[in-house]
């Protein structure tokens, strides 16, 4: 596989107006990268839009995608490569939604599903087809350290997550050879805004915590690298090996009492 550059080249991030989608997009930047940037907000992605301009002199597209709407990532898709190639995908759009798993409405849990699993499915799918065409391209799909095993009280977002881990894999095995990179980034406790919208607490000193910056360079290096998964922090490493060790009554025993005595710090009602 030859060796990987950003300069000159177009990425495209979903959830790119704040948290870590913000934040691949300003290294990104700093690495010469053009940048389509996608979210809901689209004030907020003006406003970085204009930031990374200004201090990067790169090119910065936004199209504002609702991607928990039905063939919205298609639509971003198409709108983003009209007349461009994307040659990094950034695959980060996503919540969670904590509570025991019949108290959270299930329209909730289904827009977490679409949103978190099909449309990443749809845009590594439209990614995929292209980067193999031209025999290179790379992918990041954001999944979490809550894809190693099951979490009582997120269980339809740790699942999700699962998903992402799993598909990530398999397609960096299917294209590889093909030149196309495919990487599942597997971060612990990030302090961005998903903890408010989760209604998982504040995540500051807690087990395994980085800073953003510190988990895109990680994301970035491991793409780098042709890997097919990170999971940033030594912490959360030997926690990802736990969950594949460790009997699953045993760990969700655990695990059910830690995320609610978390969740004391940031209830939130549905």
């Amino acid at each position: 596989m030859k060796r990987w550059s950003y300069e000159g080249r177009w990425g495209l991030i979903t959830g790119a107006s704040a948290g870590l989608g913000a934040e691949f997009a300003r290294q990104l930047a700093t690495r010469r990268m053009s940048l389509v940037l996608s979210a809901r907000r689209v004030e907020r992605l003006e406003q970085l839009a204009s930031e990374l301009r200004e201090r990067h002199d790169v090119e910065v597209i936004v199209v504002p995608a609702d991607l928990s709407r039905e063939r919205e990532a298609i639509r971003l898709w198409t709108a983003a490569s009209a007349e461009r190639s994307i040659d990094l995908l950034v695959n980060n759009a996503g919540f969670g939604a904590q509570g025991r798993f019949d108290e959270v409405p299930v329209e909730r849990l289904a827009d977490m599903v679409r949103l978190n699993c099909i449309a990443v499915l749809e845009l590594a799918h439209a990614a995929v087809r292209e980067m193999r065409n031209r025999g290179d391209g790379g992918i990041i799909n954001v999944a979490s350290l809550a894809a190693f095993q099951p979490v009582p009280r997120l269980a339809t977002y740790a699942a999700t997550k699962a998903f992402v881990l799993s598909l990530s894999q398999a397609l960096w095995a299917e294209n590889r050879d093909a030149g196309v990179r495919v990487v599942a980034l597997c971060p612990g406790r990030t302090p961005t805004e998903f903890q408010g919208v989760a209604g998982t607490g504040d995540p500051r000193g807690s087990f395994g915590v980085l800073e953003p910056e510190a988990v895109v360079r990680s994301a970035l290096a491991a793409l780098e690298r042709g890997k097919i998964s990170v999971v940033p922090g030594l912490e959360n490493r030997l926690a990802s090996v736990a969950g594949r060790l460790v009997p699953r009554t045993l760990l969700t025993g655990v695990l059910g009492p830690i995320i609610e005595r978390r969740s004391q710090r940031g209830r939130k009602e549905w």
